[in-house]
C-alpha cells in the first residue's frame, strides 16, 4: 500500500521509522506541524528529511489546495500518528481507502488531548489505546482495534505512555496496515452512552489539595507526573512534586511529618504522602531531602492548601 504518514513528536517518528522497518508498504509523504521559531525540528520531520521523503507542513488541513496535495499523493492509506490539528472529513477521506487515527485511551472514554492523564487521576485501573476510523468529531468514528493494559497502583503518566502504550501502539501498526490490506476492515461504533471528554491537564488542575483523601492526592500527583507536574506551595513558593509513595499516618493535612534520607512526608486526609522528588519554582528536578536542605524545611512547616 501507498502510505501518508500524518503526526508529530516521538510517536510519529518511531510510527514513521517502524513503517519503514517493516518495509510491505510505501511511505509517500508525511505530514507534521509547522516549524516554530527557535526551536529543534520536529523529530517526525527530522526521520522523514533522513528517509528522503516529501515533508509537508500545511498550517491548516482544511484549505482547499492542501486537500488536493493530499490527493495528488496517490495515497491507499493515512496513518495519523499523534495529531493535534484538526483534519477535516476531506483531508481524512483524500486517501483511496481512508484514514487511521491513534488514540491513547479505550474509545470512547477519555476523548480528548490528555487521555492519559484523567484515567490515572480519577483512579481507574484499566486503560490502553485505540485506532479508530476517525470522523467530525473529536476522538469520534469506528473502532478498527483496541488494545487494553492495567494501571498499577503506583503507576506514574510516564510508566503507562512510555512503558506501555507507547511500544505497543508502534508494534500495533503492522496489525492495522494487515487489516486495511484485507479489503474489510473491522468497524465498530463507539457507544455514545459511555462517552467521556476532558480538555487539556494544566497546571491549573494539579494543585494539590492536602485535605483531599490521600488516594486523590496520590492519584494526581501520579497522573501529573511528568507533566504537568502537581504542585504545592512553601511559604508562597510554587513547589511540583514528582516521584513520591502513598504511607500510612495520621496527622494535621497539609503538615510536613518527617523529614529523611527518603524524602519529605507530607500529611493528607486518611494517610501520608512520602514525596521523592520535586521541582523548586524557577530550578530542576532534585531529591525531596535536597530541596528540604536547602531551604530549611522543618516539621511542622505546612504546604500549600490544606
Amino acid at each position: 500500500m501507498r502510505i501518508i504518514v500524518m503526526g508529530q513528536q516521538a510517536f510519529g517518528k518511531a510510527a514513521l521509522e517502524k513503517l519503514l522497518a517493516d518495509g510491505r508498504d510505501e511511505v509517500v509523504a508525511v505530514y507534521c506541524a509547522p516549524d516554530r521559531g527557535g526551536r529543534p525540528p520536529d523529530p517526525l520531520k527530522t526521520a522523514a528529511v533522513e528517509a528522503k521523503l516529501p515533508v509537508m507542513q500545511p498550517k491548516s488541513l482544511s484549505n482547499s489546495t492542501v486537500i488536493e496535495e493530499l490527493r495528488a499523493f496517490g495515497a491507499d492509506l493515512m496513518i495519523m500518528a499523534y495529531v493535534i490539528q484538526y483534519v477535516p472529513q476531506a483531508a481524512c477521506q483524500a486517501p483511496a481507502i481512508g484514514t487511521t487515527c491513534f488514540h491513547p485511551s479505550l474509545l470512547p472514554l477519555h476523548r480528548g488531548p490528555s487521555s492519559i492523564n484523567w484515567p490515572i487521576i480519577e483512579g481507574a485501573t484499566r486503560t490502553g489505546f485505540s485506532w479508530f476510523h476517525p470522523s467530525e468529531g473529536l476522538d469520534e468514528g469506528d473502532i478498527l482495534l483496541q488494545w487494553e493494559c492495567r494501571i498499577g497502583p503506583d503507576d506514574t503518566l510516564g510508566d503507562v505512555y512510555f512503558k506501555k502504550i507507547f511500544p505497543q501502539a508502534i508494534a500495533s501498526l503492522t496489525e492495522v496496515c494487515d487489516l486495511f490490506r484485507s479489503g474489510s476492515p473491522p468497524r465498530t461504533p463507539q457507544d455514545e452512552s459511555k462517552a467521556t471528554y476532558e480538555s487539556w491537564c494544566r497546571s491549573s488542575d494539579a494543585e494539590i489539595n492536602w485535605s483531599s483523601d490521600v488516594d486523590k492526592v496520590y492519584n494526581l500527583i501520579r497522573g501529573t507526573n511528568p507533566q504537568p507536574g502537581a504542585w504545592t506551595t512553601v511559604d508562597g513558593a510554587k513547589l511540583q512534586i514528582y516521584d513520591a509513595r502513598k504511607c500510612a499516618g495520621d496527622g494535621t493535612p497539609g503538615a510536613v511529618v518527617e523529614i529523611d534520607d527518603a524524602g519529605v512526608v507530607v500529611q493528607a486526609r486518611g494517610g501520608r504522602i512520602l514525596v521523592k522528588r520535586v521541582r523548586p519554582q524557577g530550578g530542576g528536578k532534585i531529591p525531596a531531602v535536597k530541596y528540604a536542605e536547602d531551604v530549611r524545611l522543618k516539621p511542622g512547616t505546612t504546604l500549600g492548601t490544606a
